[in-house]
């Protein structure tokens, strides 16, 4: 981009530079926080962007609970303002790509908070569906739509559990709504809140105006930001198949941290750690943490190109890295400073101790007199004390009796004071009940009063009373009697109130102890008055009412006051009498005190002087016993002085070489779990070439283990059972220092048992995500604290697992809480997390891989070394094993008590306060430590000395492991080569000791080991070789064979890396001494051949022993020829193959053989049949029994034949599994394991999604299953059958036997003596029946010479020779004479030729039955063979006899027994050797190869090639012109007819090739077609888009593109020149259509029928260069090629091939149009004519393949069998 900017600036006279002021470029409307306007701006104050953004993060951390600790390197502001610009924007919506981890979801949640918008985020959980999705969706919709809120929908697609979710978002996308998503009451609701909405428009609120506005709305209110990761095919699939994913969104690529952002957050981490104070290790840190975190993504390229293991490296990895050093460096430090500190305190007390012991002993010497002195001064003191006592004694008495008078006294005047309180009591709460009723009156409540002109009665009664108490006179006012002057208090009462708040303060201020009686009269009246109630004032006037209250309560309050004075007046006269009796007691008591203070003042000299002889005494007896304990000490801790000052040495350079040891160690906790120990070892001393070169301080050769590894702690996890390897100790150390919880890739279950082991005290839970209360489980291990141990994990985890893998924990009310679904749980801090998986080589997403700590588990050689030796000597000797044990466990208990005595030593000195010698404890615990230290040393001594005896025993047995070790991991390699090979280490185990317990005794240990050996490699074999299909057989023993001879060191890696691979340096040019039969290939590989020391000179040497050579080379067993000259000698026997590979590659799979064969034994290349009765035999009711099926085979004939043997045909159930069959085989497999039947589930391969409920079901069968019950399976090859099924399952592989031999051998194992004699024409029987299973054999294996066996791979099966076996018995009991055709036709036409689709293949199979099915065969020297080595046997033959004549026969089949000719067997053999070279490829480690040019360059590069190459298309309308369609030339209608296809073809080439230069450049979308157009052209193979649109063709790519051109130039050459004499048939898009063309021109121009002509066939002399003319009828044709036989042009007819030669040229054929044409009976040969060397096609309407052209007659002079038998025929087009 930066780029394009740049050239398109150009265009316009500037640069980059002048236009863009500052870099990077940012906008944004964020800078002013919490502002209503937001101006959307360039932002050019970098300082001051990053500081606002570090305030909205702080912001959004106070408000949420997760928090997010970010650094905002320069790349991360970036996307955040991208992001803020995208979602402010309307219709914004984001696409991030990026791998997990890279801060996509973090930064979402940042710019959202910024813009003020809610966040909305689906949660899944273990039921989350698409229902749960569609509510969600919905209720964010309707958030949008009616409340007319900005939501952000943040989605990732590790939230994708249905692609249903991805089909919603595409709708939301484009149109804001999804279909059917909303119920009725949802649709009311949006009608009814949009209405006005719609009306403030002026639109008609319609139902469409309705929902159309709503949609409008959510469609804006919405911004869908989708993190997503581009890696793999689904994410290519899922943007091709949701175009809006692209289409309305706008794209952000989170590309891996730049160096910046690595240098800045590393920078930003470190600077918080108070351990570093040092800036110049910060900043040499900072580049080590980018150095490493780089180096491990290019380790983890070349761990996925050499080990096809994928590890992604993203930054929450480097977060991971930064968190651990902070973590470990805290850790180590504190560690190491607390034991050094504690060891050099320890030893500085320890030497302080021996300089005191001086002067303790004249500190003693000193104390002693001092003692005796104290000793009188107690004695004298005490004496006084007694005198003294007495006179207190006296004095004490008189005081008790004056206090006893004066309590009486105070109780008595309490008594009348409580009187008097309590009548006041009564009056006081209505006093202050009304005293707050008047401070609840303001001013205006009595102004209101006042202003009353007619004050009703109760006013008035109130104002009468007020001025009543107040005393203010009344004014004489006219009664109601004439002439009656009565009081009016009113307008007094009025001038009272004339000031409010003197008025109400004078009502406060009231003498209520002082109402003069005159009042309390003129009062009563009103009292008694039922109007003067505040009830009733209250309904007249507030403040009246508060004004009657008080003076009720002043009358009440003087009448109680009244009877409480003369109570008072008693109080205080009691008081004053209490007074004076309380002054005589205290003078009294004063008395007493100083007589007791004279006392005291004696006790405390005496106490002085009795502590002073006490302390003197103490002092002497401390002196005593730290003198005692000072030697003690010193004795006790002496030898240990040297040792811990070592200690504090070392732990000085430790503390300054921490840093670097620290930094290495978490970068192995951090990345390296996921790698194999190689890996490992080279990352490492890479990291520490890297700290020396930004000198930090690190110890050389530091490891994980040396700097946080636990001795005592690995000795206790491998009691519980680690493997003691390197490997895994470190991975057990990872797994303690990982923050992650560790993800254990454990195919053996090694891991598994470790933690089952290790955690079982700690009552482990154990879960699988196939169970339905997983989670549950899960809670409760959370909630108490549980570990908990999750097995069997797949390549996806359950999204539900996110929030405790990503520990997502935050404080609830004061606890600790983690929400699990929807559930918020107490997390509890013990809680441990464990999960393993047992695939082999597990893919995971970087999503998971940033979640956990993925631990590779997978065994290594010296781990299984280990154990196995543990199982041999155990079973050998158990007496040593158990030794040993022993041993183990109590030399890792001692050490461990030894460690605690040294720690309990070292803490209680460091810790003791003052000096250690007074310290009793600690010298107690000294002596018992001293005790037992020596004691375990002792212990400790012997065991290691009994260890090293038991080891020297157990090392003789190391050749055992050693060899056992080495198959393991050549079985375990199989799984390369077929899913289904798969094998656990407990089967493989199980095998060991079976072979232990087998072997040859013998008394002689160096014999016994030789017997353990043979007799399980060959006991492995048989075991393997049962579930092996027939083609990789050889390859595993021949790799047992080598891989035992490698460690032996008797083979040399380079020449085995050429027998694999071949040669790629050619030291010397030498030309070729005999082109004639060495071809440029074979030459190649001969001079490639010095490359190996052994081989120097082999290629300068060669011409010298052409002869020799040229021997081998022509003979039909050059496995067997003997090398030239010193060669035979020189080489050893794996030297010949590769010598023998280099001249004849053909026969290295019969050297191979023989190799095998002279180095194991002839046992190990012999057939090994599967035996159900040994499967059987080995298998439990808890582990299945697999039949691998292949094509076209069915083994439940013999199960079911089996089971009748077994009894058990009752009880076998059989279902074939299928769509909807699961649930009925899940209730059928439970009811046989109850009721101990067999169950047989047929087809697994067909049911892929019900297999992990099958594995579910086997792996919970208990042992408390009933014992007969087993269960049998088939299954083709698929990934997708369970592997822990099939690793502890009895596997064997079902397809017809290799090799006619091997069908024999299966044949004649299934009869027996009776079978044979039971015919009444015995002897007929047994010649025929030996025939037919010899034909039987041939029509199996002549399938394997591909076209030339048949046309079409027919899958013949023994059902096929059952039957004709039964038809056989039958008719040969039916018929007096042997009814031959009968027997020919029901064989060759209905059991065998029902299965054939093709005509020839049936002519075929008919020719080659007439060889077995004939008279001649009912003879004794009747040969099936040529050679003869297959021939009849005496009817008299037992089965016996038989049987060892087959065993007899030759494993190789060769051609002439199938009537094939010598050359057949190279095509085959070249194959089956390539492909075996493949297979053994597949098990080897691969290198890396060189970065070199990129695929979109290479495709690119090709495709502009073939399009400069291929012609344009021919223009039809000036051939039409030319060549108009003619009733007298036909050739015309062809020729337009084959520029039409052609046409076709050729626009396809040029427009897909045009679209897919546009797709690499971007300009349009890389479709599905187009890649795997791209693909096709990478791999150089015709893509599907042009071979659809195309002739038949199996050329590669570049070589079908010459024969395009090649085909194009013979039209064009037609159009300009005209017809052409000679017809080049194999250019024709269609040839049926020239030959119809041709015969159609003859009968036009003869004027017969066109059905009664064909053609006569007539090879020519002629070159086709020399024929200048058409034949006056029909046509001459050339560019054929004949297989399987070749054109004599001498004899003139159809000849032998020569050898080695596979195709020749056929000469040119004149086709003659003949009416009514007989064809001749003999001296021809029928051959039919095919379009390429498959031969097979689909079938046509007229019996033949579309592959099929015509039949031609060709001369020869044998007969027609022998060419049929050798399956000659002509072809069109080869495929180079």
């Amino acid at each position: 981009f930066e780029n394009l900017l740049q050239s398109k600036l150009c265009n316009f006279g500037t640069n980059k530079d002048e236009v863009l002021s500052t870099q990077p470029l940012l906008y944004g409307d964020f800078m002013v926080p919490n502002s209503d306007t937001k101006i959307y701006e360039e932002i050019t104050d970098y300082n001051k962007l990053t500081r606002i953004l570090d305030e909205y993060l702080d912001d959004y951390n106070q408000i949420n609970t997760a928090q997010m600790k970010l650094v905002l390197f320069l790349d991360a502001i970036r996307h955040v303002s991208r992001i803020a610009r995208i979602i402010r924007q309307p219709l914004g919506n984001a696409l991030l790509l990026g791998v997990g981890g890279s801060g996509r979801q973090s930064l979402t949640r940042l710019a959202t908070h910024m813009a003020e918008y809610d966040l909305f985020q689906i949660e899944l959980s273990k039921n989350y569906g698409i229902a749960e999705w569609k509510d969600d969706i919905k209720n964010c919709m309707m958030k949008a739509g009616l409340d007319n809120t900005v939501i952000v929908f943040l989605f990732s697609d590790t939230q994708i559990k249905s692609e249903t979710f991805l089909e919603d978002i595409n709708n939301i996308l484009n149109s804001g709504d999804v279909p059917n998503i909303y119920a009725v009451e949802d649709l009311d609701r949006i009608y009814q809140e949009m209405k006005p909405m719609v009306q403030d428009a002026g639109l008609q609120p319609t139902k469409s105006n309705l929902f159309s506005a709503f949609t409008k709305r959510v469609r804006s209110n919405i911004h869908l930001v989708i993190c997503m990761s581009p890696i793999g095919e689904t994410f290519r699939s899922r943007l091709r198949q949701f175009p809006s994913l692209v289409n309305c969104c706008t794209i952000d690529w989170f590309s891996e941290w730049p160096e910046e952002a690595l240098h800045s957050v590393a920078s930003n981490f470190l600077q918080e750690i108070t351990e570093i104070d040092n800036p110049d290790i910060i900043t040499g840190l900072v580049n080590a943490c980018v150095s490493i975190h780089q180096s491990v993504a290019e380790c983890s390229l070349r761990f996925k190109q050499e080990l096809s293991r994928s590890n992604y490296v993203t930054p929450t990895s480097y977060l991971e890295l930064l968190g651990i050093f902070a973590k470990l460096i805290r850790l180590k430090k504190s560690e190491l400073s607390n034991q050094r500190n504690r060891t050099k305190t320890g030893l500085e007390k320890l030497l302080s101790t021996a300089g005191e012991v001086a002067k303790l002993q004249a500190d003693l010497e000193e104390m002693q007199p001092q003692l005796e002195q104290a000793q009188i001064e107690t004695a004298q003191t005490m004496e006084q004390i007694q005198k003294d006592s007495v006179v207190a004694n006296e004095t004490k008495e008189i005081v008790q009796k004056k206090e006893k008078e004066a309590s009486a006294k105070a109780e008595e005047t309490q008594a009348i004071a409580d009187d008097a309180q309590k009548d006041l009591d009564e009056a006081l709460p209505m006093l202050d009940a009304a005293l707050a009723s008047l401070k609840s009156l303001n001013k205006n409540d009595v102004v209101e009063v006042r202003a009353l002109q007619r004050p009703p009665l109760g006013v008035k009664l109130v104002i009468d009373a007020v001025c009543i108490m107040k005393e203010v006179k009344a004014k004489k006012v006219a009664g109601e009697k004439i002439g009656t002057k009565v009081d009016d208090y009113w307008e007094p009462g009025k001038a009272l109130l004339q000031d409010p708040t003197k008025f109400l303060e004078g009502l406060f201020k009231y003498d209520k102890d002082n109402i003069p009686d005159s009042v309390i009269q003129k009062i009563q009246p009103y009292i008694d008055n039922e109007d003067f109630t505040p009830a009733a004032i209250s309904k007249v006037s507030r403040a009246c009412t508060s004004i009657c209250q008080w003076a009720r309560a002043m009358h009440k309050y003087h009448f109680v006051a009244k009877a409480v004075a003369p109570k008072r007046a008693a109080l205080a006269e009691a008081k004053e009498s209490l007074d004076e009796t309380l002054r005589i007691l205290n003078e009294a008591k004063t008395q007493l005190r100083e007589v007791e203070e004279g006392i005291a003042t004696l006790e405390k000299k005496y106490e002085e002087c009795l502590a002073k002889k006490q302390e003197l005494a103490e002092k002497c007896e401390v002196c005593s016993g730290r003198l005692e304990r000072a030697e003690k000490l010193i004795g006790g801790l002496g030898n240990e002085k040297v040792r811990w000052a070592e200690s504090v040495s070392n732990f000085d350079s430790m503390l300054v070489n921490v840093v670097g040891d620290v930094m290495i160690s978490s970068g192995i906790v951090s990345y390296l779990g996921s790698f194999t120990g190689e890996y490992r070892s080279s990352m490492l001393q890479y990291w520490q070439t890297k700290l020396t070169e930004n000198s930090i301080p690190h110890t050389d050769g530091t490891t994980l283990v040396s700097s946080f590894g636990d001795p005592v702690k690995i000795r206790t996890w491998q009691i519980f059972g680690l493997p003691k390897d390197s490997l895994s100790v470190e991975n057990g150390v990872i797994v303690q220092y990982s923050k992650r919880w560790p993800l254990f890739i454990d195919p053996q279950g090694q891991a598994n048992k470790w933690i089952k082991s290790m955690e079982k005290e700690h009552s482990l839970d154990v879960i699988k995500l196939t169970e339905k209360d997983f989670l549950r489980t899960l809670e409760n291990a959370i909630r108490f604290g549980k570990p908990c141990l999750l097995e069997n994990v797949g390549e996806e985890l359950d999204p539900a697992l996110e929030p405790i893998l990503l520990q997502q924990t935050f404080k609830q009310a004061g606890s600790m809480v983690i929400k699990l679904g929807d559930s918020v749980i107490p997390y509890h801090d013990d809680f441990k997390f464990y999960l393993t998986t047992k695939l082999p080589n597990p893919h995971y997403t970087p999503e998971v891989s940033a979640r956990v700590t993925i631990v590779n588990f997978t065994l290594s050689p010296g781990g299984l070394e280990d154990q196995l030796l543990g199982i041999v000597v155990a079973e050998e000797r158990p007496d040593l094993e158990e030794a040993k044990n022993a041993l183990i466990i109590s030399n890792a208990k001692m050490k461990q008590e030894l460690k605690e005595i040294e720690d309990k030593i070292l803490y209680r000195l460091s810790n003791a306060e003052g000096n250690p010698v007074d310290d009793i404890d600690l010298i107690k615990t000294l002596e018992a430590s001293k005790l037992k230290s020596q004691e375990i040393e002792a212990k400790v001594a012997d065991a290691e000395l009994t260890e090293k005896e038991i080891d020297v025993t157990r090392s003789k047995y190391i050749p055992v492991a050693v060899r056992t070790q080495l198959l393991f991991f050549c079985t375990t390699g199989l799984a390369n080569i077929d899913p289904m090979y798969q094998y656990s280490l407990e089967w493989f185990v199980n095998i060991f000791l079976n072979s232990i317990t087998d072997a040859e005794k013998a008394d002689d240990l160096e014999v016994r080991i030789c017997n353990i050996n043979d007799h399980f490699t060959f006991n492995l074999y048989t075991n393997v070789c049962r579930s092996l299909f027939e083609k990789d057989k050889l390859l595993f023993s021949f790799l047992l064979c080598v891989r035992i001879l490698m460690n032996e060191n008797k083979i040399d890696m380079d020449e085995w890396r050429f027998l694999l691979a071949g040669g790629t340096t050619v030291s010397k040019e030498i030309s070729n001494p005999a082109p004639d039969w060495i071809s440029e290939r074979v030459w190649l590989n001969i001079l490639t051949m010095p490359s190996l020391p052994r081989f120097a000179t082999f290629a300068d040497e060669f011409a010298e022993h052409i002869d020799g050579f040229k021997r081998i080379f022509d003979s039909s067993e050059p496995h067997k020829e003997p090398l030239p000259g010193h060669w035979d000698t020189d080489l050893d026997s794996f030297q010949k193959i590769l010598a023998l590979k280099g001249v004849r590659a053909d026969k290295v799979t019969n050297a191979m053989q023989d190799f095998v064969s002279e180095k194991l034994g002839q046992r190990f290349i012999e057939p090994q049949t599967a035996n159900l009765g040994m499967a059987y035999k080995d298998s439990s009711p808890t582990s299945p029994l697999i039949f691998i099926l292949s094509q076209g085979t069915d083994p439940a004939a013999d199960l079911y034949k089996f089971a009748e043997q077994m009894k058990f045909h009752k009880k076998l159930s059989a279902i074939s599994l299928g769509q909807g069959q699961g649930p009925r085989a899940e209730s059928m497999m439970k009811l046989a394991m109850d009721r101990g039947q067999w169950i047989f589930f047929q087809n697994c391969h067909l049911s892929p999604s019900w297999m992990p409920a099958l594995e579910r079901l086997i792996e919970n069968i208990d042992d408390k299953v009933h014992r007969d019950f087993r269960l049998w399976l088939t299954s083709m090859p698929s990934p997708k059958f369970p592997v822990p099924v099939l690793q502890n399952g009895s596997k064997m592989t079902v397809e017809p036997p290799r090799g006619v031999k091997a069908n024999l051998l299966k044949s004649f194992t299934g009869f027996n003596d009776n079978v044979l004699s039971e015919n009444s024409k015995a002897n007929e029987y047994k010649y025929l029946l030996l025939s037919l299973c010899v034909f039987h054999g041939i029509t199996l294996e002549r399938r394997k010479f591909g076209a030339l066996g048949f046309n079409i791979p027919y899958e013949f099966t023994d059902g096929d020779l059952r039957i004709c076996i039964s038809q056989l018995g039958m008719f040969l009991e039916e018929y007096e004479e042997i009814p031959f055709k009968v027997l020919k036709y029901t064989a060759g036409h209905i059991n065998y030729g029902g299965r054939v689709t093709d005509d020839w293949d049936r002519r075929c199979i008919m020719n080659i039955l007439a060889d077995f099915y004939c008279p001649a065969a009912l003879d004794n020297d009747y040969k099936f063979s040529e050679s003869g080595i297959y021939h009849q046997l005496s009817p008299e033959s037992d089965h016996k006899v038989y049987m060892t004549y087959i065993r007899g026969l030759p494993i190789n089949d060769t051609p002439e027994m199938f009537g094939l000719h010598e050359n057949a067997n190279i095509t085959f053999a070249l194959n089956e050797t390539s492909n075996l070279l493949s297979g053994l490829m597949l098990l080897q480690p691969k290198s890396s190869q060189g970065s070199g040019t990129s695929r979109e360059a290479i495709v690119e590069e090709t495709a502009r090639g073939i399009l400069s190459r291929v012609p344009s298309p021919v223009g039809l309308e000036d051939v039409m012109e030319k060549y108009p369609v003619k009733y007298e030339e036909s050739m015309n209608t062809v020729l337009i007819q084959e520029v039409i296809r052609y046409n076709r073809l050729l626009k396809t080439i040029h427009s897909t090739l045009n679209d897919l230069l546009k797709a690499l450049k971007g300009l349009v979308v890389m479709s599905q077609e187009l890649e795997t157009m791209f693909n096709s052209l990478y791999n150089n193979t015709v893509p599907v888009l042009w071979a659809n649109k195309a002739y038949p063709s199996l050329k590669p790519l570049a070589s079908w593109v010459t024969d395009l051109e090649a085909r194009m130039q013979f039209l064009q050459t037609w159009i300009d020149e005209g017809i052409p004499s000679v017809f080049w048939v194999s250019g024709f898009f269609f040839p049926q259509a020239f030959l119809t063309g041709t015969l159609q021109n003859f009968a036009r121009r003869a004027v017969i029928s066109i059905d009664i002509i064909s053609f006569d066939f007539k090879v020519m002399p002629q070159s086709p260069e020399d024929v200048v003319t058409r034949p006056e009828n029909g046509c001459y044709v050339r560019g054929l090629f004949v297989e399987g036989a070749r054109f004599d042009q001498e004899s003139f007819e159809l000849a032998e091939s020569k050898p080695k030669e596979l195709y020749t040229d056929m000469p040119l054929m004149w086709l003659i149009p003949t009416p009514n044409r007989k064809q001749p009976s003999s001296g021809i040969y029928v051959c039919p004519v095919y379009k390429t060397l498959t031969r097979a096609g689909t079938l046509s309407t007229t019996g033949h393949s579309t592959n099929y052209v015509v039949s031609v007659e060709i001369p020869t002079s044998k007969p027609q069998y022998h060419w049929i038998k050798r399956g000659v025929a002509l072809i069109c087009a080869l495929n180079y």
